[in-house]
């Protein structure tokens, strides 16, 4: 805020933020301040997905959120994702559980999209065969070039 600087406004609840401007603004800048807080979108529930994914970071949860949605909110897999090594890490009563799951096995319809819960944590594994073959595809040109020798 211009006169009073930066406020931090993470936990509180829209009148607490405002009573924290007020006593901020009061005496120094403004006589009686009066302030009032509207929330225009707040995000309290978030998934977090890392690793192989084109945009990993939070998301938030919707109340229909599945893994291939989640993932597909992270812009999809990248490039050397390993569509067979994806771990959601959930904590239930206290209790830390992981799962593994097999996208393209989901996507053929072997068994069910999971849900996804809010703060639950996807990692999407990355391929080392992925990442070899593009290395020997850039190299296939150089390979298959004749090579030239100057001779004096």
């Amino acid at each position: 805020m211009p006169l009073i600087g930066t406020v931090d406004a993470g936990g509180k609840t829209a009148s607490e933020l405002a009573n924290d401007i007020e006593r901020a603004l009061d005496g120094r800048f403004v006589r009686n301040p009066n302030v009032t807080v509207n929330i225009l979108s707040s995000v309290s529930q978030v998934v977090t997905i890392d690793g192989a994914v084109v945009e990993p970071g939070l998301y938030p949860v919707t109340n229909q959120m599945t893994l291939l949605r989640a993932v597909a909110s992270a812009k999809g897999l990248g490039e050397f994702a390993d569509q067979q090594d994806v771990v959601i890490l959930r904590t239930v009563e206290g209790r830390k559980m992981a799962g593994l799951y097999n996208i393209a096995a989901i996507r053929r319809g072997l068994y069910d999209d999971p849900q996804i819960y809010a703060n639950d944590v996807i990692v999407v594994g990355d391929s080392p065969q992925r990442r070899l073959f593009r290395d020997f595809v850039s190299l296939a040109p150089l390979l298959a070039a004749p090579l030239v020798a100057l001779i004096q």
